[in-house]
């Protein structure tokens, strides 16, 4: 079976290469970013209906100044962001399953006006009619170099988990003048796999936006191609 690369930033990291470990996987690789908080300027809370929330790291660095929005429900990206939301004492509203402009299409026919907590790079949304969003940046993902040991050039699975981790890894790739046939991509996303680019081996998207199906596909797909090596 062919090892599974992961880049995605702590503490996400260190939680896909349990799952992937515990589903049998090789795991190589490390964080290809440093999350770090973002001073912000909270606004007061009476000029919303709601906070809009891509990720939980919006809950680890947006800081105190999140109690003040406790009574608001928190309309999120998927499951586990809600778990988190949920763990920082916030009430859950819609959760996704296809992204967050799903979310907001969901909110469709309803005048709200909803406080985005968000990085720096974040995915740009359409607002339905009706509703108003404003964005404030609580953390920004901070680069770090990549480090591909000579066994990982030979081949490997890639698991993409945002489109800024595709870019960096595409821009890293080319600056190691590696050989991107060599690579096979799972994104979690199509946005995020339009970001990655051309040149690889192939490139997958996971079937639903979330990475225990990113690592189901991952696994098929390490050991797909680790047979056809034979």
């Amino acid at each position: 079976m062919k090892p599974l690369l992961l880049l995605r930033p702590e503490p996400g990291w260190t939680v896909s290469a349990k799952t992937a470990r515990d589903m049998g996987m090789e795991v190589v690789g490390a964080p290809l970013f440093d999350i770090e908080t973002v001073a912000w300027d909270p606004p007061e809370r009476d000029q919303f209906d709601g906070l809009l929330i891509g990720s939980a790291n919006a809950f680890r660095h947006a800081g105190d100044s999140l109690k003040r929005y406790a009574k608001l429900p928190v309309h999120v990206v998927g499951q586990a962001t809600a778990d988190a939301a949920r763990s920082a004492g916030l009430m859950v509203g819609q959760v996704g399953k296809g992204g967050l402009q799903s979310v907001l299409d969901r909110l469709q026919g309803r005048k709200l006006r909803l406080l985005r907590l968000a990085g720096e790079d974040r995915v740009p949304l359409k607002a339905p009619e009706g509703v108003r969003v404003e964005a404030r940046v609580v953390y920004r993902a901070v680069p770090q170099s990549l480090e591909l040991p000579q066994p990982l050039l030979r081949g490997t699975v890639v698991a993409l988990h945002s489109g800024a981790a595709a870019e960096r890894f595409a821009e890293e790739c080319s600056r190691l003048k590696v050989d991107r046939t060599k690579f096979i991509v799972v994104a979690i996303g199509s946005r995020v796999a339009e970001m990655v680019g051309e040149g690889w081996a192939s490139v997958h998207v996971a079937w639903t936006p979330d990475d225990g199906a990113m690592l189901a596909l991952a696994k098929s797909l390490c050991q797909e191609s680790s047979d056809g090596d034979g």
